[in-house]
Protein backbone atom coordinates (compact mmCIF):
# COMPACT_ATOMS: atom_id res chain seq x y z
CA UNK A 1 0.00 0.00 0.00
CA UNK A 2 1.40 3.43 -1.08
CA UNK A 3 2.12 6.07 1.59
CA UNK A 4 3.62 9.49 1.77
CA UNK A 5 6.76 9.96 3.02
CA UNK A 6 8.80 12.89 2.96
CA UNK A 7 8.53 13.24 -1.16
CA UNK A 8 8.87 9.58 -1.59
CA UNK A 9 6.10 6.91 -2.06
CA UNK A 10 6.84 3.75 0.20
CA UNK A 11 4.60 0.99 0.70
CA UNK A 12 3.73 -0.25 4.39
CA UNK A 13 1.72 -2.96 4.98
CA UNK A 14 2.61 -3.67 9.07
CA UNK A 15 4.14 -1.25 11.37
CA UNK A 16 4.96 -3.04 14.52
CA UNK A 17 6.49 -0.50 17.54
CA UNK A 18 9.03 -2.00 19.85
CA UNK A 19 11.94 -4.04 18.82
CA UNK A 20 11.99 -6.76 21.52
CA UNK A 21 12.05 -10.51 21.00
CA UNK A 22 8.16 -10.91 20.08
CA UNK A 23 7.88 -7.87 17.78
CA UNK A 24 11.36 -8.86 16.41
CA UNK A 25 10.12 -12.55 16.11
CA UNK A 26 6.74 -11.27 14.50
CA UNK A 27 8.74 -9.35 11.75
CA UNK A 28 11.05 -12.34 10.83
CA UNK A 29 7.74 -14.80 10.88
CA UNK A 30 6.20 -12.81 7.99
CA UNK A 31 8.44 -12.00 5.85
CA UNK A 32 9.88 -15.37 5.69
CA UNK A 33 5.83 -16.74 4.92
CA UNK A 34 5.24 -13.97 2.65
CA UNK A 35 8.84 -12.19 1.20
CA UNK A 36 8.80 -8.95 -1.01
CA UNK A 37 4.46 -9.22 -1.24
CA UNK A 38 4.49 -8.29 2.29
CA UNK A 39 6.49 -4.47 3.88
CA UNK A 40 7.25 -5.00 7.49
CA UNK A 41 8.46 -1.98 9.65
CA UNK A 42 9.36 -1.81 13.08
CA UNK A 43 10.09 1.20 15.04
CA UNK A 44 12.08 1.26 18.40
CA UNK A 45 14.32 3.51 19.16
CA UNK A 46 16.17 1.10 20.90
CA UNK A 47 17.51 -0.16 17.70
CA UNK A 48 20.29 3.05 17.75
CA UNK A 49 21.38 2.22 21.24
CA UNK A 50 22.06 -1.64 20.10
CA UNK A 51 23.91 -0.12 16.59
CA UNK A 52 26.50 2.58 19.04
CA UNK A 53 27.30 -0.39 21.72
CA UNK A 54 28.24 -2.26 18.50
CA UNK A 55 24.78 -5.16 19.90
CA UNK A 56 26.03 -5.20 23.24
CA UNK A 57 23.79 -4.10 26.15
CA UNK A 58 24.72 -0.87 26.99
CA UNK A 59 25.27 -1.00 30.59
CA UNK A 60 23.35 -3.13 33.35
CA UNK A 61 23.32 -7.08 33.78
CA UNK A 62 22.44 -9.72 30.70
CA UNK A 63 19.19 -11.01 30.92
CA UNK A 64 18.43 -14.34 30.31
CA UNK A 65 15.33 -16.36 29.49
CA UNK A 66 14.27 -19.84 29.53
CA UNK A 67 12.67 -20.86 25.67
CA UNK A 68 10.39 -23.46 26.23
CA UNK A 69 10.26 -26.67 23.62
CA UNK A 70 7.55 -24.83 21.97
CA UNK A 71 9.57 -21.20 21.55
CA UNK A 72 12.67 -23.40 20.30
CA UNK A 73 10.78 -25.04 18.09
CA UNK A 74 9.30 -21.68 16.43
CA UNK A 75 12.74 -20.03 16.89
CA UNK A 76 14.04 -23.22 14.66
CA UNK A 77 11.28 -22.75 11.99
CA UNK A 78 11.87 -18.97 11.33
CA UNK A 79 15.51 -19.67 10.67
CA UNK A 80 17.46 -18.12 13.86
CA UNK A 81 17.87 -21.64 16.17
CA UNK A 82 21.76 -22.87 14.24
CA UNK A 83 22.50 -19.12 15.65
CA UNK A 84 21.43 -19.10 19.21
CA UNK A 85 22.06 -22.94 20.34
CA UNK A 86 25.92 -22.20 20.65
CA UNK A 87 24.50 -19.80 23.42
CA UNK A 88 21.98 -22.05 24.82
CA UNK A 89 21.84 -23.99 27.87
CA UNK A 90 19.65 -27.01 27.60
CA UNK A 91 18.00 -27.85 31.48
CA UNK A 92 18.21 -31.43 31.92
CA UNK A 93 16.47 -31.49 35.24
CA UNK A 94 14.26 -28.93 37.77
CA UNK A 95 14.61 -29.24 41.05
CA UNK A 96 11.98 -27.58 43.57
CA UNK A 97 12.84 -27.46 47.29
CA UNK A 98 10.39 -25.52 49.74
CA UNK A 99 11.89 -24.09 52.64
CA UNK A 100 12.84 -21.20 55.32
CA UNK A 101 16.17 -19.29 54.95
CA UNK A 102 17.30 -20.77 58.22
CA UNK A 103 16.13 -24.50 57.91
CA UNK A 104 19.69 -26.33 57.28
CA UNK A 105 18.12 -29.12 55.60
CA UNK A 106 15.93 -28.55 52.48
CA UNK A 107 14.50 -31.46 51.27
CA UNK A 108 13.91 -32.04 47.74
CA UNK A 109 9.49 -32.15 46.95
CA UNK A 110 10.10 -32.50 43.11
CA UNK A 111 12.35 -32.82 40.52
CA UNK A 112 11.18 -33.32 36.52
CA UNK A 113 13.22 -34.44 33.39
CA UNK A 114 14.95 -32.21 31.58
CA UNK A 115 13.52 -34.06 28.04
CA UNK A 116 10.36 -33.76 26.79
CA UNK A 117 11.05 -36.40 24.33
CA UNK A 118 14.45 -38.43 23.66
CA UNK A 119 16.85 -35.76 22.28
CA UNK A 120 14.78 -32.28 23.30
CA UNK A 121 14.96 -30.76 26.01
CA UNK A 122 12.00 -29.15 27.93
CA UNK A 123 13.58 -25.64 27.86
CA UNK A 124 16.88 -23.62 27.13
CA UNK A 125 18.44 -20.97 29.32
CA UNK A 126 19.37 -18.29 26.48
CA UNK A 127 20.76 -15.05 27.40
CA UNK A 128 19.56 -11.25 25.77
CA UNK A 129 22.61 -10.67 23.74
CA UNK A 130 22.54 -13.25 21.41
CA UNK A 131 18.66 -13.95 20.83
CA UNK A 132 18.00 -10.00 19.73
CA UNK A 133 21.14 -10.58 17.39
CA UNK A 134 20.14 -13.33 15.54
CA UNK A 135 16.73 -12.15 15.39
CA UNK A 136 17.48 -8.68 14.42
CA UNK A 137 19.85 -9.70 11.74
CA UNK A 138 17.58 -12.26 10.20
CA UNK A 139 14.38 -10.10 10.18
CA UNK A 140 16.89 -7.26 7.99
CA UNK A 141 18.05 -10.20 5.50
CA UNK A 142 14.61 -10.79 5.01
CA UNK A 143 13.88 -7.06 3.99
CA UNK A 144 11.86 -5.71 7.22
CA UNK A 145 12.63 -2.36 7.59
CA UNK A 146 14.19 -1.00 11.09
CA UNK A 147 13.81 2.61 12.07
CA UNK A 148 14.84 4.14 15.44
CA UNK A 149 12.07 6.83 15.50
CA UNK A 150 9.01 5.63 18.03
CA UNK A 151 5.75 5.23 17.45
CA UNK A 152 3.95 8.30 18.47
CA UNK A 153 0.70 8.10 17.30
CA UNK A 154 -1.74 6.74 14.97
CA UNK A 155 -5.23 7.08 13.73
CA UNK A 156 -7.24 4.34 12.68
CA UNK A 157 -10.36 3.99 9.84
CA UNK A 158 -11.73 1.53 8.12
CA UNK A 159 -10.05 0.54 5.74
CA UNK A 160 -6.50 1.68 7.06
CA UNK A 161 -4.44 3.38 9.57
CA UNK A 162 -2.32 5.99 9.45
CA UNK A 163 0.52 6.09 11.88
CA UNK A 164 2.94 8.98 12.73
CA UNK A 165 6.68 8.65 14.10
CA UNK A 166 8.49 11.14 16.23
CA UNK A 167 10.22 12.56 13.47
CA UNK A 168 6.90 13.13 11.94
CA UNK A 169 6.66 10.29 9.51
CA UNK A 170 2.96 9.11 8.28
CA UNK A 171 2.46 5.78 7.45
CA UNK A 172 -0.83 4.22 6.08
CA UNK A 173 -0.77 0.57 7.21
CA UNK A 174 -3.39 -1.77 6.88
CA UNK A 175 -2.06 -2.99 10.43
CA UNK A 176 -0.26 -1.53 13.59
CA UNK A 177 0.88 -3.90 16.24
CA UNK A 178 2.00 -2.31 20.13
CA UNK A 179 4.79 -4.12 21.06
CA UNK A 180 6.27 -1.05 23.18
CA UNK A 181 5.89 -2.94 26.49
CA UNK A 182 4.35 -3.25 29.62
CA UNK A 183 3.73 0.69 29.80
CA UNK A 184 2.44 0.94 26.36
CA UNK A 185 1.86 4.14 24.78
CA UNK A 186 0.03 2.83 22.11
CA UNK A 187 -2.45 0.49 24.30
CA UNK A 188 -3.50 4.13 26.07
CA UNK A 189 -3.92 5.80 23.09
CA UNK A 190 -6.40 3.03 21.90
CA UNK A 191 -7.83 3.87 25.51
CA UNK A 192 -7.72 -0.20 26.06
CA UNK A 193 -7.66 -0.37 29.86
CA UNK A 194 -4.89 -2.68 31.84
CA UNK A 195 -6.16 -4.53 34.37
CA UNK A 196 -4.04 -5.88 37.38
CA UNK A 197 -1.63 -5.25 40.49
CA UNK A 198 1.23 -4.56 41.67
CA UNK A 199 2.90 -7.09 44.12
CA UNK A 200 4.96 -6.50 47.37
CA UNK A 201 8.03 -8.13 45.61
CA UNK A 202 11.28 -7.00 43.50
CA UNK A 203 13.10 -9.58 41.19
CA UNK A 204 17.12 -9.27 41.73
CA UNK A 205 18.21 -10.59 38.94
CA UNK A 206 21.98 -11.24 37.23
CA UNK A 207 24.55 -13.32 36.28
CA UNK A 208 26.87 -15.67 38.48
CA UNK A 209 29.98 -17.72 38.34
CA UNK A 210 30.64 -21.00 40.42
CA UNK A 211 33.47 -23.74 40.33
CA UNK A 212 31.37 -26.64 40.05
CA UNK A 213 29.79 -27.89 36.29
CA UNK A 214 25.72 -26.91 37.10
CA UNK A 215 25.00 -29.83 34.96
CA UNK A 216 22.15 -28.29 33.29
CA UNK A 217 20.40 -28.35 36.08
CA UNK A 218 17.64 -25.33 37.55
CA UNK A 219 16.64 -25.40 40.92
CA UNK A 220 13.96 -23.53 42.27
CA UNK A 221 13.91 -22.81 46.10
CA UNK A 222 10.15 -21.50 47.56
CA UNK A 223 11.41 -19.59 50.30
CA UNK A 224 8.70 -16.97 52.38
CA UNK A 225 9.76 -13.79 50.74
CA UNK A 226 9.23 -15.63 47.18
CA UNK A 227 11.13 -17.88 44.66
CA UNK A 228 14.95 -18.28 44.15
CA UNK A 229 15.76 -19.67 40.85
CA UNK A 230 19.05 -20.72 39.70
CA UNK A 231 19.02 -21.00 36.18
CA UNK A 232 21.86 -22.58 34.32
CA UNK A 233 23.96 -20.81 31.18
CA UNK A 234 26.90 -21.55 29.27
CA UNK A 235 29.82 -22.42 31.29
CA UNK A 236 30.12 -22.77 35.00
CA UNK A 237 27.56 -19.89 35.12
CA UNK A 238 24.26 -19.74 36.30
CA UNK A 239 21.36 -16.70 35.79
CA UNK A 240 19.97 -15.97 38.99
CA UNK A 241 16.10 -14.70 39.83
CA UNK A 242 15.82 -13.90 43.43
CA UNK A 243 12.20 -12.52 44.69
CA UNK A 244 12.50 -10.39 47.63
CA UNK A 245 10.00 -8.35 49.29
CA UNK A 246 9.99 -4.89 47.71
CA UNK A 247 10.92 -3.03 50.67
CA UNK A 248 14.59 -4.86 51.04
CA UNK A 249 15.38 -5.73 47.27
CA UNK A 250 16.57 -2.05 46.87
CA UNK A 251 19.06 -2.40 50.12
CA UNK A 252 20.02 -6.18 49.32
CA UNK A 253 21.94 -4.64 46.13
CA UNK A 254 23.89 -1.79 47.53
CA UNK A 255 25.88 -4.26 49.44
CA UNK A 256 29.44 -4.85 48.11
CA UNK A 257 30.29 -8.52 45.43
CA UNK A 258 31.03 -10.50 48.50
CA UNK A 259 28.50 -9.84 50.81
CA UNK A 260 25.87 -10.40 47.82
CA UNK A 261 28.13 -13.64 47.23
CA UNK A 262 27.48 -14.75 50.58
CA UNK A 263 23.81 -14.40 50.46
CA UNK A 264 23.47 -15.94 47.31
CA UNK A 265 25.13 -19.01 49.06
CA UNK A 266 23.39 -18.87 51.88
CA UNK A 267 20.10 -19.49 49.69
CA UNK A 268 21.56 -21.77 47.33
CA UNK A 269 24.11 -23.69 49.47
CA UNK A 270 27.52 -24.47 47.93
CA UNK A 271 26.90 -27.67 46.14
CA UNK A 272 28.28 -26.08 43.08
CA UNK A 273 31.28 -24.38 44.63
CA UNK A 274 32.08 -20.97 45.90
CA UNK A 275 30.07 -18.49 43.92
CA UNK A 276 31.19 -14.84 42.36
CA UNK A 277 28.99 -11.94 40.64
CA UNK A 278 29.74 -11.94 36.89
CA UNK A 279 28.60 -8.48 37.21
CA UNK A 280 26.00 -6.03 38.68
CA UNK A 281 22.98 -7.26 39.85
CA UNK A 282 19.36 -5.38 38.93
CA UNK A 283 16.20 -5.18 40.59
CA UNK A 284 12.79 -5.82 38.78
CA UNK A 285 9.28 -4.60 40.00
CA UNK A 286 7.29 -7.58 39.80
CA UNK A 287 3.24 -6.79 38.94
CA UNK A 288 0.46 -8.93 37.09
CA UNK A 289 -1.51 -7.29 34.30
CA UNK A 290 -4.09 -8.09 31.02
CA UNK A 291 -5.09 -5.32 28.73
CA UNK A 292 -8.76 -5.48 28.46
CA UNK A 293 -8.60 -6.24 25.03
CA UNK A 294 -5.61 -7.25 23.14
CA UNK A 295 -7.06 -5.79 19.84
CA UNK A 296 -8.28 -2.70 18.76
CA UNK A 297 -9.31 -0.97 15.25
CA UNK A 298 -6.40 -1.75 13.13
CA UNK A 299 -4.32 -2.87 16.18
CA UNK A 300 -3.22 -5.60 18.08
CA UNK A 301 -1.11 -5.64 21.32
CA UNK A 302 1.44 -8.29 21.88
CA UNK A 303 4.24 -9.63 24.30
CA UNK A 304 4.43 -6.95 28.02
CA UNK A 305 1.71 -4.90 26.02
CA UNK A 306 -1.22 -7.37 26.37
CA UNK A 307 0.29 -8.83 29.37
CA UNK A 308 2.66 -9.33 32.65
CA UNK A 309 2.76 -12.05 34.82
CA UNK A 310 5.00 -12.73 37.60
CA UNK A 311 7.97 -14.59 36.96
CA UNK A 312 7.45 -18.03 38.78
CA UNK A 313 7.16 -20.32 36.04
CA UNK A 314 9.42 -18.75 33.75
CA UNK A 315 6.85 -18.12 31.34
CA UNK A 316 6.67 -14.51 29.98
CA UNK A 317 9.19 -14.64 27.01
CA UNK A 318 7.02 -17.63 25.84
CA UNK A 319 3.69 -15.87 26.10
CA UNK A 320 4.95 -13.28 23.94
CA UNK A 321 6.46 -15.76 21.42
CA UNK A 322 3.55 -17.53 21.60
CA UNK A 323 1.44 -14.24 20.65
CA UNK A 324 3.90 -13.69 17.69
CA UNK A 325 3.35 -17.46 15.97
CA UNK A 326 -0.78 -16.92 16.67
CA UNK A 327 -0.59 -13.06 14.27
CA UNK A 328 1.84 -14.25 12.38
CA UNK A 329 -0.48 -17.44 11.40
CA UNK A 330 -3.64 -15.02 11.15
CA UNK A 331 -1.87 -12.82 9.11
CA UNK A 332 -0.61 -14.89 6.54
CA UNK A 333 -3.32 -17.44 6.30
CA UNK A 334 -5.50 -13.56 5.75
CA UNK A 335 -3.36 -12.98 2.91
CA UNK A 336 -3.22 -16.00 1.26
CA UNK A 337 -6.94 -15.81 0.57
CA UNK A 338 -6.45 -12.31 -0.53
CA UNK A 339 -8.30 -10.93 2.87
CA UNK A 340 -7.61 -7.91 4.93
CA UNK A 341 -5.01 -8.56 7.98
CA UNK A 342 -6.10 -5.56 10.11
CA UNK A 343 -10.17 -6.31 9.26
CA UNK A 344 -12.21 -6.93 12.86
CA UNK A 345 -12.41 -10.80 12.10
CA UNK A 346 -8.64 -11.34 11.54
CA UNK A 347 -7.74 -9.15 15.03
CA UNK A 348 -10.69 -11.39 16.79
CA UNK A 349 -9.15 -14.41 15.47
CA UNK A 350 -5.67 -13.22 17.27
CA UNK A 351 -7.68 -12.66 19.86
CA UNK A 352 -9.36 -15.67 20.60
CA UNK A 353 -6.36 -17.29 20.34
CA UNK A 354 -4.42 -15.76 23.13
CA UNK A 355 -6.75 -14.68 25.47
CA UNK A 356 -7.81 -16.85 27.20
CA UNK A 357 -4.40 -19.48 27.26
CA UNK A 358 -2.71 -15.57 28.72
CA UNK A 359 -5.63 -14.97 31.51
CA UNK A 360 -4.79 -18.64 32.66
CA UNK A 361 -1.40 -18.56 32.91
CA UNK A 362 -2.17 -15.10 34.39
CA UNK A 363 -4.02 -16.41 37.57
CA UNK A 364 -1.86 -19.63 37.62
CA UNK A 365 0.88 -17.89 38.48
CA UNK A 366 -0.54 -15.42 40.61
CA UNK A 367 -1.91 -18.69 42.49
CA UNK A 368 1.79 -20.09 43.14
CA UNK A 369 3.43 -16.94 44.32
CA UNK A 370 0.45 -16.51 46.53
CA UNK A 371 0.60 -20.06 47.76
CA UNK A 372 4.47 -20.36 48.01
CA UNK A 373 5.82 -16.76 49.13
CA UNK A 374 5.07 -17.82 52.96
CA UNK A 375 5.61 -19.27 56.09
CA UNK A 376 2.06 -19.98 56.84
CA UNK A 377 1.84 -23.09 58.41
CA UNK A 378 -1.23 -24.77 56.98
CA UNK A 379 -0.40 -23.59 53.53
CA UNK A 380 2.75 -25.12 53.76
CA UNK A 381 1.61 -28.23 54.97
CA UNK A 382 -0.28 -27.88 51.94
CA UNK A 383 1.89 -27.56 49.43
CA UNK A 384 4.41 -29.58 50.60
CA UNK A 385 1.75 -32.57 50.02
CA UNK A 386 0.89 -31.06 46.61
CA UNK A 387 4.42 -31.37 45.37
CA UNK A 388 5.01 -34.82 46.62
CA UNK A 389 1.74 -35.63 44.71
CA UNK A 390 3.19 -34.62 41.91
CA UNK A 391 6.04 -36.07 42.32
CA UNK A 392 4.90 -39.76 43.07
CA UNK A 393 2.33 -39.56 39.94
CA UNK A 394 4.11 -39.67 36.31
CA UNK A 395 1.13 -39.13 34.43
CA UNK A 396 0.52 -35.87 36.02
CA UNK A 397 4.13 -34.73 36.24
CA UNK A 398 4.65 -35.40 32.22
CA UNK A 399 1.64 -33.06 32.18
CA UNK A 400 2.84 -30.18 34.40
CA UNK A 401 6.21 -30.73 31.73
CA UNK A 402 3.74 -30.62 29.03
CA UNK A 403 2.01 -27.59 30.20
CA UNK A 404 5.64 -25.55 30.97
CA UNK A 405 7.24 -26.56 27.53
CA UNK A 406 4.57 -25.00 25.67
CA UNK A 407 3.76 -28.38 23.03
CA UNK A 408 0.29 -29.41 21.85
CA UNK A 409 -1.88 -30.15 19.23
CA UNK A 410 -3.76 -26.50 20.02
CA UNK A 411 -0.46 -24.62 20.01
CA UNK A 412 -0.11 -22.13 16.71
CA UNK A 413 1.66 -24.06 14.03
CA UNK A 414 5.20 -22.25 14.49
CA UNK A 415 5.23 -23.38 17.77
CA UNK A 416 4.68 -27.22 16.94
CA UNK A 417 7.40 -26.57 14.59
CA UNK A 418 5.50 -26.09 10.89
CA UNK A 419 6.01 -23.65 8.82
CA UNK A 420 3.43 -20.94 8.03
Amino acid sequence: MPTKIGNAEQPCDIVIAGGGVAGLALALALKQAAGSALSVRLHDPALERAKASGGKASGGPARAYAIAAGARRMLGTIGIWDAIEPHAQALTAMDITDSALEEPIRPLFLSFDGELAPGEPFAHMVEERPLLAALTAAARAQGAVFSTEPVTGFEAAPGEIAVTAANGDRFRARLLVAADGARSKLRALAGIPFHGWSYDQAAIVGAIRHERDHGGRAVEHFLPSGPFALLPLKGNRSSIVWTERKSEAAAIIARDAGTLAAMIERRFGLELGSITLEGPLQTLPLSLGLAGSFIGQRLALLGDAAHVIHPIAGQGLNLGLKDAAALAEVIVDQLRLGLDPGSPEALAAYQRSRRFDTAQMAVTTDVLNRLFSNDIAPLRTLREVGLGLVERLPGLKTFFIGQAAGTGARMPRLMRGDSL
